[in-house]
């Protein structure tokens, strides 16, 4: 796997290293080993399986709060996804931007949210599914969220009049 900085401290995009051949490739997608080497988490607990039906649909922005926070890694098995992390630790130098990127089974890129930093995606195609790792087990009480269109942050969505669930459009504005 080659782990990759992003402009959010602790987010990392992960690469496959493909072994191919005449058959198609394998890849390792997960080592604990090679986690903790970059400084991140190497326990997960839970994975959570998200299918959605039309591109179009965003979910977010979603985090837990403490004593629950998540740390995640995200994939795309199926279809292609806009993928957006949002640093919502008040003590990071990147406290309120955003970053975006394309997550697809095509491409095979995971990406590794550590805890305290919001998630969200929109589907680019129809049938697209994403598979989770989680460091924390879901606990509903610390369900936290924030509006995907939240001026505070300014997230650039790729695809107008997303379709959303009750819960996602409803949640309020970020209060610092």
């Amino acid at each position: 796997m080659k782990f990759s900085a992003t402009a959010i401290p602790g987010a990392r995009l992960i690469e496959l290293e493909r072994h191919e051949d005449g058959r198609g490739f394998f890849a390792r997608t997960f080592c604990s080993e090679e986690f903790a080497a970059h400084g991140l988490r190497d326990r997960f607990v839970q994975c959570n399986l998200s299918s959605n039906e039309r591109r179009g649909t965003l979910r977010g922005m979603h985090w837990q709060a403490k004593p629950h926070e998540e740390a995640k890694v995200v994939c795309c098995t199926r279809g292609a996804v806009h993928d957006v992390i949002v640093d919502l630790r008040r003590d990071s130098p990147a406290y309120r931007r955003w970053e975006a990127f394309e997550l697809s089974a095509a491409n095979r890129r995971m990406l590794y949210i550590p805890e305290g930093v919001a998630h969200g995606f929109q589907s680019l195609e129809d049938h697209t599914d994403l598979f989770y790792l989680m460091s924390e087990s879901y606990h509903k009480e610390a369900e936290r969220g924030v509006r995907w269109n939240d001026p505070a942050f300014g997230i650039r969505w790729p695809l107008a009049d997303p379709i959303l669930s009750a819960r996602d459009a409803a949640y309020p504005d970020y209060r610092r």
